[in-house]
């Protein structure tokens, strides 16, 4: 008896690409592969992963640089506020440069100010306020601590998506393809059972929030429930979370986007 790829990795936990990558490197006996598809036996064990050594230390580091910068705090009520504003601007433009947005950073942070760039599409200008109301939100929301749910999913792409005002904060209702992706995302009607089933195993999971969030992003991503703004979404959702649990926000680079599109 044969399971599929996508069975595999939610049978051992991890993501659908890494069990492709585990096949393709003939790290699962047995496996046969049909097309561009792997049979995985059913009784396969998970295989070991020389991955998650150099994972546990890099989390190590993680951890030791979070003590340090702990140690540091609180810092004065005006320092953080620079901090904070200088991150808003540089984040904003790299999570929307990511997704087309043709606004530069000396631009995105003009608009942040209230002007307006000449023979730059109002769309762009929109999706830069609309980023920062959105971080601005959730750096509310870190205050109360509330598990993450589809309301709270829902509030953030609400305002993330200003210039689509009928599809703001609700799930899409058409099938979509993601160009140049090799997987498929999920069919509207099956949007909310996978989002409720997704947030039960993050709110429940005892793992370290790097690789818990890590592979939140992954299949939050691929499930893709709305009909834009999903990365631009998923990235305020990571520092959400991330500063939840007493870690500063990251920001994905634009020029490291091709590493980061590899990660999917």
């Amino acid at each position: 008896m044969y399971i599929s790829v996508k069975q595999a990795a939610e049978k051992w936990g991890i993501s659908d690409r890494r069990v492709r990558i585990l096949c393709s490197e003939g790290k699962i006996p047995g496996v046969i592969r049909e097309g561009r598809s792997w049979r995985i036996p059913a009784e396969a064990e998970k295989p070991e992963d020389g991955r998650y050594k150099s994972a546990e230390n890099l989390l190590e580091r993680i951890d030791r640089k979070k003590t340090e910068l702990d140690s540091r705090r609180p810092l004065t009520e005006g320092e953080a506020e620079r901090l904070t504003e200088e991150f808003a601007v540089e984040y904003t433009y790299n999570s929307n440069a990511i997704e087309g947005n043709t606004l530069t950073l000396r631009e995105t942070d003009l608009v942040l100010r209230g002007l307006t760039i000449d023979q730059k599409p109002l769309k762009d200008h929109m999706e830069a306020v609309g980023h920062k109301e959105a971080f601005d939100f959730v750096r509310d929301l870190v205050k109360t601590q509330e598990p993450l749910s589809e309301r709270i999913i829902k509030q953030i792409h609400y305002l993330v998506l200003a210039d689509k005002r009928e599809d703001r904060g609700v799930y899409r209702r058409v099938p979509v393809r993601i160009m140049g992706a090799k997987h498929e995302p999920v069919q509207p009607y099956l949007i909310q059972p996978k989002m409720e089933q997704l947030l039960e195993s993050y709110n429940n999971s005892k793992e370290h929030i790097i690789p818990r969030l890590a592979r939140f992003h992954i299949e939050f991503e691929g499930i893709h429930p709305f009909i834009d703004g999903n990365g631009r979404t998923g990235r305020l959702l990571v520092n959400l979370e991330l500063m939840k649990a007493g870690y500063p926000p990251i920001d994905i680079k634009f020029t490291d986007r091709i590493a980061y599109y590899n990660v999917f």
